[in-house]
């Protein structure tokens, strides 16, 4: 009896929602018309000369011949897109990461909470979050025959000490008693260990196969939002500038670089806005980025571009790190850029 009961309300349930919901222990359900994923971007290549190999793919399997010359390819990269069932957003939403990191940036934060990637289309944005080139499922290529320069990989002190969560070098102790954090740091300290396993190795030869990527992506679902962070600031510049009629805002999350200053007027009719953290000032290496990204705002206004930059501190939001899609007050920033968005007349 209590079997049959479950099954027809699991089978009324099904008919009532034709549409995909996912829940969370204590979350509001997210309700999609669709979701989905596919790549873009990317190249043939071929390599020869290689001696064939026997290698065993198993552990105790039989060897195989491995024939490494032949075509390959590479430099291609994954997207992840979800579509609300009651869109708001009146355009796309694209979320594109910084360097040493992955789509993973924007899906949750460390300590557990709901990301951006919910937050934005739980407003109703159709949202489409990237692994850029050479991250996380778009997969890498080889090196020294594709990829020109050997991969970069992070410690687990390096992000404490550089995003701007510690008091500089010597400021990480895997003893959370002994770490020395920045005072009223908004960053949940207490999972930094779950934070540091998102980190993937990144290439500092791979600008160009990840802007045509991301090119090609906005050449396929725009026009549209896009969202960049840290070492993609000079992708979403590139694009914006490359692409001006198809991204209709653009908004920078505390960008590690931007586009040529020379080419600021081929973004007059972009909006754009920035956001940056705390702690600027005391940091070895943020005052020239911000003075740098200063600069090209300047330049964007002279070009008659609509600029807003907000530093965060000077609003009373005090202690963001550079990550502040993961900070403790990450709703607070998110719900700031909702708000930029709809006096843009981009939200229904």
């Amino acid at each position: 009896m209590k079997n049959s009961t479950a099954a027809r309300l699991t089978r009324a349930l099904a008919l009532s929602l034709p549409f995909a919901t996912l829940m969370g222990c204590a979350q509001a359900p997210i309700q999609l018309e669709k979701m989905g994923s596919f790549h873009v971007g990317g190249r043939e290549v071929v390599l020869s000369g290689r001696p064939v190999k026997e290698i065993a793919l198993t552990a105790g399997g039989v060897p195989a011949k491995f024939d490494p010359n032949g075509v390959y390819q590479v430099e291609q990269m994954y997207v992840q897109y979800f579509i609300p069932k009651d869109p708001r957003g009146a355009l796309p939403l694209l979320m594109w990461h910084g360097g040493g990191l992955s789509g993973v940036t924007y899906e949750t934060t460390p300590d557990g909470r709901e990301g951006w990637l919910n937050y934005f289309v739980k407003k109703g944005w159709p949202t489409y979050n990237s692994d850029a080139v050479e991250r996380g499922r778009s997969g890498f290529a080889m090196y020294p025959d594709i990829f020109q320069t050997e991969p970069v990989y992070l410690t687990k002190e390096n992000p404490f000490e550089r995003f701007r969560i510690g008091q500089g070098a010597g400021s990480y102790s895997k003893d959370p008693q002994r770490m020395k954090l920045l005072p009223g740091n908004q960053f949940p300290v207490e999972a930094y260990d779950q934070f540091t396993k998102q980190n993937v190795p990144r290439w500092t030869s791979t600008d160009a196969p990840t802007i045509a990527a991301y090119t090609e992506l906005v050449d396929k679902v725009c026009p549209c939002v896009v969202i960049v962070h840290s070492q993609s600031g000079l992708f979403g510049a590139r694009v914006a500038q490359a692409r001006p009629d198809k991204v209709k805002a653009l908004v920078m999350v505390e960008p590690a670089a931007t586009g040529a200053v020379e080419d600021a007027t081929k973004m007059k009719n972009v909006p754009v806005l920035a956001i940056y953290g705390d702690y600027i000032a005391q940091d070895p290496r943020w005052p020239t980025i911000r003075a740098n990204g200063g600069r090209y705002f300047d330049a964007l206004r002279a070009a008659g571009g609509n600029v807003d930059v907000i530093d965060l501190p000077s609003i009373g939001i005090k202690g963001n790190s550079h990550m502040i899609m993961m900070d403790k007050n990450s709703d607070v920033i998110a719900g700031i850029i909702q708000d930029w968005l709809v006096k843009q007349r981009l939200y229904k």
